[in-house]
């Protein structure tokens, strides 16, 4: 059954699935749901929007371009991950549903962000764009509020913790430990992920799907 208009709430903290990503021989960006470790949430919180948005919109399917509202409410002003990475691990969610056919269908976007330190989640909004339009404009404020202003980002290299389970190197520059299963691998042996940071051994991949 096809529809033009559908609502999606989903309760919890909004996370970004962009700061840990594998990739498969494909070249295709992978999550890992089940190595016991802390960035299986991105693969899982995938799945509880997938789960939560065909739970509140039973046998709709959207399938024309769309037009989106998206509104996130985070805990805390101050720590909280990049709104504009949101957007993919939400609509990766909605599309994984079965609610939109690809989340090339989103042409037009419009994502505010809020703060509710008893209720952070987020609300998406898709209008199909044969039955609805859009329009927006920029309004000066009378009364100025104070701005919100942003530090730039820290110039210092990241230090890796001394713990044995980290992904650190030996005396040798190419030896290096597994981040999960803690044996010595060469890089050349190893899948990297998160932007080069994490090291994993071929066998560990294998065993995370």
């Amino acid at each position: 059954m096809n529809h033009n208009y559908a609502k999606v709430i989903v309760k919890g903290s909004p996370i970004s699935k962009s700061n840990f990503k594998l990739f498969n021989v494909n070249g295709r960006a992978i999550l890992p749901f089940n190595s016991g470790k802390y960035h299986d949430r991105y693969a899982l919180y995938e799945e509880e929007i997938a789960y939560a948005t065909r739970a509140q919109n039973p046998n709709v399917v959207l399938s024309e371009s769309l037009i989106a509202i998206l509104k996130v409410y985070y805990k805390s002003e101050k720590r909280h991950p990049d709104t504009n990475n949101i957007t993919k691990s939400i609509f990766d969610g909605i599309e994984k549903s079965g609610l939109i056919i690809n989340d090339a269908q989103i042409r037009r976007i419009i994502i505010e962000e809020f703060y509710d330190r008893e209720n952070p989640r987020f609300e998406l909004e898709l209008f199909g764009e044969s039955s609805y339009s859009i329009d927006y404009k920029i309004n000066p404020k009378e009364n100025k509020d104070n701005p919100i202003e942003y530090s730039p980002p820290s110039n210092k290299k990241l230090k890796l913790p001394s713990s044995s389970k980290a992904c650190k190197s030996n005396s040798d520059d190419n030896i290096f430990h597994c981040e999960i299963c803690n044996k010595i691998i060469k890089k050349s042996d190893c899948i990297t992920a998160n932007k080069g940071k994490t090291l994993i051994c071929k066998s560990c991949f294998k065993n995370l799907f």
